[in-house]
């Protein structure tokens, strides 16, 4: 794995949670929560964190189905990692983000239980989806053996 900074993203029809990390620490963290329109994804936003953060690749997390199969989602974030790719012109990696939400949830119930963030945040969660994903990534990078990476 190439060292440096890493964006990793949850995507959702209606909100992208993006988180950042590093690889030589091997963890992430909450960066941003970007809302999609009617439109679609406003991408000068995206556009902006790429300019700021020089990531040296992204991770966009698919969100399966409980088989392991494809569902319409899956389609959807395929579709973005697939534009982010072409936009960047960095390697997208692609990782199977099942039960995600559930952990980011889990971990926010903690943060709120540690005092650290309110309920009034809890629109950042799909960011903490993100940092799941982005988090799940670094460790698989660590442990070859394990699947589910692209």
């Amino acid at each position: 794995m190439a060292s440096g900074t890493f964006l990793g993203f949850d995507v959702g029809t209606k909100l992208i949670g993006v988180a950042i990390g590093s690889s030589l620490a091997g963890t992430a963290r909450p960066l941003a929560t970007l809302s999609v329109g009617e439109r679609g994804m406003d991408w000068s936003k995206i556009d902006a964190l790429l300019k700021e953060w020089q990531p040296t690749a992204l991770v966009v997390g698919l969100p399966l189905a409980l088989d392991g199969g494809e569902q319409a989602m899956t389609r959807t974030a395929t579709q973005f990692a697939e534009e982010l790719a072409r936009r960047s012109g960095l390697m997208v990696h692609r990782i199977d983000e099942r039960n995600s939400s559930r952990e980011a949830s889990q971990r926010f119930a903690k943060r709120r239980a540690e005092g650290s963030v309110r309920r009034k945040q809890a629109a950042g969660i799909d960011a903490i989806a993100a940092t799941v994903i982005l988090d799940r990534w670094f460790d698989q990078q660590s442990h070859p053996t394990a699947e589910g990476s692209e």
